[in-house]
């Protein structure tokens, strides 16, 4: 298995270049096809008071404001794509429903791989529907912290496993990444008790099915005592240095509310590390 069409979304102007040179340095590392993809989301239509009827005049102000993005976000894409060796390819769409469209959505459904920046809510154009689209592409999601302004090489991976079928999901969604990296750690917190008819701890079955693989994981068995889930993969991460992480989106299952309080954004808004995430 390997990733042949990875699709970049350029979401803003502000993290096209970021997002531009992750997709180019992955394509290039599996010999991908790169498509740079931006959404131009009609805006709603302004009213003239008292008869509230359309105000021609800024509709147009506010197309060609659109435009002009649609425009810049593809000139940074190309610019960072030029002579890089790989093939590549732009597309935009205009739609009322935005990264939600039927036509944006066969596109994220036929790629391999879909590369996008985390939400930064600071910013006033910040897409309030893209963390919908992520969730409903039904593809593996790279999502890349919005302060991160290079790629380094994954080297380090942890997978958050808890043996659900979103996380068994995204562990092998993640086999490319995970069959170069030097290292491999599956995290289980609070692992159930097992059977009498379980002869395996935790973890370590999707460990031996990863080693068929080529991929030589470590299982590390973790207790919360009383804490959350999130705080023990928050400290993991930020105390061994990981590259990538990888797990299951979870929906609203109770897993996911456990760990992000049932809010898709706040996982978004505390990334630390690259993230990868299936569904």
């Amino acid at each position: 298995m390997t990733y042949k069409t990875i699709l970049a979304i350029l979401d803003t102007p502000q993290n096209a270049r970021q997002i531009s040179d992750f997709g180019v340095a992955v394509a290039s590392q599996f010999s991908a096809h790169l498509i740079g993809c931006h959404a131009e989301t009609l805006s709603a239509m302004p009213l003239i008071a008292p008869m509230e009827i359309p105000d021609p005049a800024a509709i147009q102000v506010l197309q060609e404001v659109a435009q002009k993005e649609t425009a810049e976000v593809k000139r940074v894409f190309e610019l960072h794509a030029e002579g890089k060796g790989v093939p590549t390819e732009w597309r935009s769409f205009l739609s009322a429903a935005g990264y939600s469209s039927n036509p944006f959505m066969e596109s994220a459904r036929a790629a391999d791989l879909i590369i996008a920046s985390q939400s930064d809510p600071s910013h006033s154009d910040h897409r309030a529907d893209l963390e919908t689209f992520l969730f409903d592409s039904g593809r593996p999601l790279l999502l890349v912290p919005h302060a991160m302004t290079q790629l380094q090489p994954i080297r380090r991976v942890m997978i958050a496993w808890n043996g659900s079928r979103e996380a068994a999901r995204a562990t092998f969604d993640s086999l490319p990444f995970l069959q170069a990296a030097e290292s491999v750690e599956i995290l289980v917190v609070d692992p159930p008790e097992r059977s009498n008819q379980t002869y395996l701890p935790a973890g370590a079955e999707i460990a031996n099915s990863l080693s068929r693989h080529g991929v030589n994981a470590s299982v590390t068995n973790h207790e919360s005592s009383g804490g959350s889930p999130a705080a023990v993969i928050e400290a993991r991460l930020s105390g061994k240095d990981v590259d990538l992480l990888v797990m299951g989106g979870y929906g609203h299952s109770r897993w996911w509310e456990m760990i992000f309080g049932g809010v898709t954004r706040n996982i978004l808004d505390s990334m630390t590390a690259l993230t990868l995430l299936s569904r």
